[in-house]
C-alpha cells in the first residue's frame, strides 16, 4: 500500500499484537474508505485478527464508534485529525 501520508501500519500490528485483539474494527473518514479493505487485509494478514470496518461517519478524532463496543470488538483503530494516545 502506497499512501500520501502515513497510516502507522506497522504501529497497528505492533499495537493489535500487544494487546492479542482478535476482533478488530478500523474506522476511517471518508478519504481513506477506498483503501479500508486493502490495509484490513495487511493488518490481517500480519496477526491473524478478524478485522471488521466501520462503513458509518467518522468527523475526526472525537467522533468515536463506540457502538461496536457490543460486537465484542478488542480494539478500535480510528483515523482522524488529531493523535490520541494509548
Amino acid at each position: 500500500m502506497q499512501e500520501a501520508y502515513d497510516l502507522e501500519v506497522e504501529r497497528i500490528i505492533k499495537r493489535i499484537k500487544e494487546k492479542r485483539a482478535k476482533l478488530v474494527c478500523l474506522q476511517l473518514p471518508d478519504g481513506l474508505k477506498p483503501k479500508a479493505k486493502e490495509l484490513a487485509d495487511k493488518i490481517k494478514q500480519a496477526t491473524n485478527a478478524e478485522v471488521i470496518i466501520w462503513a458509518g461517519s467518522n468527523f475526526g478524532a472525537c467522533d468515536l464508534a463506540t457502538e461496536v463496543s457490543r460486537l465484542g470488538v478488542d480494539l478500535l483503530i480510528a483515523f482522524g485529525h488529531s493523535e490520541w494516545g494509548y
